[in-house]
C-alpha cells in the first residue's frame, strides 16, 4: 500500500494512516531475554504509563490505544508469530514508538516478564473459550492468572476484559470481584463503536452479544494474600456451547 492510505478489513477501517517510509517504527521485539523482568523504561527509552494486551492478534486494540494516548506505553504479545508479523507491521508503518509487539503466550509473559506493580492497565480482549471439555484446563482465566493479573498491576490499576462468550463471561463476573473491583462496561467502547479487536467485529456483524468489563485493583491484597486467594477459587470448567462456536479462530487468521 502507498502512504496515507488507508486498510480495511471487514468493512472496518483499521486505524491510523500507512506513513512515508522514512518515519516508520520498529515495533517487534523480536527475541525476549531468558530470564525477566523487563526493563520497559529501556525497552521504550522513556519513563510513562504501561498499558499491556494479552493475546493481541493482528494488533487492532493495541494500534487504537497507541494512537490514542501517544503518552502512553503500549506493549502486546501472542502466541502466534504470524498475527504478529501482521501487527508489528501496521506499527511500523504509522511510525508508534509508543508501541511494542512479542510472541509469547500471556501466562508466561505475565508470570516471567512482568515484574510487581509495573503495569498501568492489562487488557484481555475475546480469550479463547475451547468449548471442547477435554480443553478446558487451557482456559487462559484462572484464578492463579488472575492472581498474575493483578500482581502485575500498580495500585489502582485497570484490568479489562471482554468476550462474546456468556458462559465465560458468567465465570469472568464471578471470579474477577474477588481481585478487582469490577463493573460490567455495556456500551461499545467509545472510540471504536465498531470493534476493538477482529473478533468483535466479525461478532457484530454476526448480532452477537459483546461482554465488557472493567477492574479497578483491589489494594488490600497482597501478592501472597492473592495467591492464597485464588487456591481456593474455582478454575473454569463451564460447559460452553452456543452460535458463537464457529468464530473461535477467526481473530488468528491473516491478515
Amino acid at each position: 500500500m502507498q502512504p496515507d492510505e488507508v486498510e480495511h478489513e471487514f468493512g472496518v477501517p483499521i486505524p491510523g494512516r500507512i506513513l512515508p517510509q522514512e518515519q516508520w517504527a520498529r515495533t517487534a521485539v523480536k527475541r525476549l531475554p531468558e530470564a525477566g523482568p523487563l526493563d520497559f523504561a529501556a525497552i521504550f527509552g522513556r519513563e510513562a504509563p504501561l498499558v499491556l494486551d494479552l493475546g493481541c492478534g493482528n494488533g487492532r486494540s493495541s494500534l487504537i490505544a497507541a494512537l490514542a494516548r501517544p503518552d502512553v506505553d503500549h506493549f502486546a504479545i501472542d502466541v502466534l508469530p504470524v498475527v504478529i508479523r501482521y501487527a508489528t507491521r501496521r506499527g511500523n508503518q504509522r511510525g508508534l514508538s509508543n508501541l511494542r509487539f512479542a510472541v509469547k503466550d500471556a501466562e508466561t509473559f505475565l508470570s516471567r516478564y512482568v515484574g510487581d506493580a509495573a503495569a498501568d492497565e492489562v487488557h484481555l480482549y475475546h480469550p479463547q473459550p475451547y468449548h471442547d471439555a477435554r480443553q478446558a484446563h487451557r482456559r487462559l482465566v484462572t484464578p492463579l492468572f488472575t492472581a498474575d493479573v493483578h500482581r502485575t498491576l500498580k495500585p489502582g490499576g485497570r484490568f479489562v476484559v471482554q468476550t462474546d462468550n456468556p458462559d465465560y463471561w458468567a465465570y469472568m463476573t464471578r471470579l474477577l470481584p474477588h481481585f478487582f473491583a469490577f463493573e460490567e462496561h455495556l456500551e461499545p467502547w467509545p472510540e471504536s463503536p465498531e470493534g476493538r479487536t477482529r473478533r468483535e467485529i466479525i461478532a457484530l456483524q454476526r448480532g452477537l452479544r459483546i461482554y465488557r468489563g472493567v477492574g479497578r485493583r483491589r489494594d488490600g491484597i497482597d501478592p501472597a494474600g492473592a495467591l492464597e486467594l485464588a487456591r481456593s477459587l474455582p478454575r473454569p470448567t463451564f460447559q460452553s456451547r452456543g452460535p458463537w462456536c464457529d468464530l473461535d479462530g477467526l481473530e488468528r487468521e491473516s491478515p
